[in-house]
């Protein structure tokens, strides 16, 4: 589980008691450049954090996170600087007393925040310095630390997770954590599931396709609802096939600055006022597409499409991937962002639960 400085909120230990790692999000890459420092922001301390959950489950500190890059790339540039950041990482680690860290360099390569404004050829060294980057933190943290890494669910950012890379970043991580959501974003332009079935198994199989062995690989839960704007000009279409459906332009051409035509937010939020009717229309009237495994609605009178899991799409999903991959876990974004009724995650142990049960029945058979 990710736990973010947004929604700080863990419900009753026996909701939980089967969360094996959580990660603090976030820390900003740029705080282990400076070479001087000597205390860490954290919005919750990891003791007061370790209280909250089982004695077993690890702590771990996430840094980075969306659009928080330059921290890394001022590091990973020479070995020397590799070299300085994983030692600051280190006395992080230490001080601080978590069990390891999440490293969510999301897009090294390029296709990240800024991938308008600059080419991805000038981010192509970092495909090869992320893996040294990750070397250099195993080797400053040593064996008994956990390292994980978050990494894009759409095969068009792998960019830094190739057949000649993944042997030198599985080396360096515990597990990459496959953040099979956000799979349809502002850079689309047609419809689809943000956290579908099929598109999560796509970007599952594309990390096993370049080596990474399942039991390494986690897939993520997405813990919040998202909808986009569609092209007016096209409602007639939509209403026939909400899927593949033209949206309206929901990023600068240039820029790559968003335009305001798509948004989310979690569970523990207030839908927008000027969503709530449609919001609701969407929980009543929407779709579970048996294809692509996801739910859906498309709203004719706003031009609104919704894509989101309800908590019976968590139970139709976790098993179904586990079973045909064998992935070694499955993890959410985020802990809070499902308060203060924590159904999704409910439903996500529940869903667990039922998967040990097959698994040791088949193993006894």
């Amino acid at each position: 589980m990710y736990l973010t400085g947004q929604h700080p909120i863990v419900p009753a230990p026996w909701r939980v008691k089967d969360v094996t790692h959580v990660a603090l999000a976030f820390m900003r890459s740029e705080t282990f450049n400076d070479l001087e420092r000597s205390s860490w922001p954290l919005f919750l301390e990891v003791e007061k954090v370790r209280e909250k959950f089982p004695k077993e489950t690890k702590v771990m500190v996430a840094i980075g996170g969306w659009g928080n890059e330059e921290g890394f790339r001022e590091s990973a540039s020479t070995a020397e600087g590799r070299e300085a950041w994983a030692e600051n990482v280190r006395r992080m680690v230490e001080s601080t007393g978590a069990d390891g860290i999440d490293i969510d360099w999301e897009y090294p390569g390029g296709n990240g925040e800024d991938y308008k404004r600059v080419p991805n050829s000038e981010r192509e060294w970092e495909i090869t310095a992320y893996p040294h980057l990750l070397s250099s933190l195993r080797q400053a943290l040593g064996p008994s630390k956990v390292i994980s890494a978050a990494v894009p669910g759409l095969p068009r950012d792998m960019l830094a997770f190739t057949p000649s890379t993944i042997p030198s970043i599985i080396a360096s991580v515990d597990f990459l954590n496959i953040m099979t959501y956000d799979l349809m974003n502002r850079r689309d332009n047609v419809t689809k599931h943000h956290t579908g079935v099929q598109n999560s198994l796509e970007a599952i199989d594309a990390y096993i396709a370049t080596g990474v062995p399942p039991s390494k690989a986690n897939f993520g839960l997405a813990f919040y609802v998202k909808w986009f704007k569609t092209d007016p000009a096209s409602r007639k279409t939509c209403v026939m096939q909400p899927l593949g459906c033209k949206t309206a332009l929901m990023e600068d051409p240039d820029t790559g600055a968003d335009l305001g035509k798509a948004g989310a937010f979690s569970w523990h939020d207030k839908c927008p006022v000027d969503l709530e009717s449609s919001f609701r229309d969407s929980w009543i009237h929407g779709e579970y597409d048996k294809i692509g495994g996801g739910y859906y609605y498309f709203d004719r009178d706003e031009d609104l499409f919704w894509s989101y899991d309800r908590p019976r799409d968590i139970i139709k999903k976790v098993v179904p991937i586990l079973e045909k991959r064998g992935v070694g876990g499955v993890f959410a974004w985020g802990l809070g962002e499902d308060a203060p009724k924590f159904e999704h995650l409910n439903a996500a142990n529940m869903a667990l639960a039922d998967w040990e049960d097959e698994r040791l029945g088949r193993s006894e058979l």
